[in-house]
């Protein structure tokens, strides 16, 4: 099997995981939906089946040919080549098993745009980033995603279910999106993740503004760290 080094990519092989990640994407014929990663094409045919569009995006070139090779004749599907964080196709599910040196970059994006849900197969570490409720170990992923999307745990995927096989094992999770968030906001909360050892009042002073507070990072819910990343941001 093929494996994407530069991207960390492991191929899904268990069917029974591809229809359960289908299933939860509650496709209906009114549905465009949007799969980062043809890959394979485990799941491509399966988005197929229910939806009004597939639009499946591969930035592998040898993955691409394949895929528009295998899939010729399936008439409600788009397969592209490129990098789909740099897509500006409307749909409204996304689904796609996420890189793992992606994974970050690609929830920013989903965080910027307008979609209704998705079904994302990330690597448990990552998952589990997410899904923290302490404030110690929060990130600022953490902050952005559940400041966009409502997070569900579906399911635990063993590594045997991917070739190669990875290292860890990987969860799948849905994603329902809550509300939308500036790039702009996104690298602001990046950058106070960088100083989150120091008091609210000292991260302020690196972008310039006042703040009169003892708090630190960990004392704000995700709802006041947004804010306050709403309030230092240059006008």
């Amino acid at each position: 099997m093929i494996k994407r080094k530069k991207l960390g990519q492991h191929f899904l092989n268990s069917q029974i995981i591809a229809e359960k990640i289908t299933n939860e994407a509650k496709i209906s014929k009114k549905d465009v939906v949007f799969e980062l990663g043809t890959g394979l094409g485990i799941l491509t045919p399966l988005l197929c089946k229910n939806s009004k569009k597939v639009i499946s995006i591969e930035v592998d070139e040898d993955l691409f040919k394949e895929a528009k090779k295998n899939f010729s004749k399936i008439p409600n599907l788009t397969i592209k080549f490129g990098d789909g964080i740099n897509s500006n196709d409307k749909f409204d599910i996304f689904v796609s098993n996420l890189p793992y040196s992606k994974s970050k970059k690609i929830l920013e994006w989903l965080a910027t745009i307008t979609f209704s849900h998705g079904v994302i197969m990330v690597q448990r570490e990552f998952a589990e980033k997410l899904l923290t409720k302490s404030n110690k170990k929060r990130r600022a992923i953490n902050v952005i995603a559940n400041y966009s999307f409502e997070i569900q745990n579906i399911l635990k995927v063993g590594k045997k279910n991917f070739s190669p096989n990875p290292k860890v094992d990987s969860i799948i999770l849905k994603i329902s999106k809550k509300q939308s968030m500036e790039k702009e906001i996104i690298e602001i909360i990046n950058n106070i993740f960088s100083y989150r050892r120091k008091k609210i009042s000292n991260i302020v002073k690196q972008f310039g503004k006042e703040k009169q507070t003892d708090q630190r990072l960990d004392d704000l819910s995700t709802e006041e760290i947004v804010e306050l990343a709403k309030e230092i941001r240059p006008k």
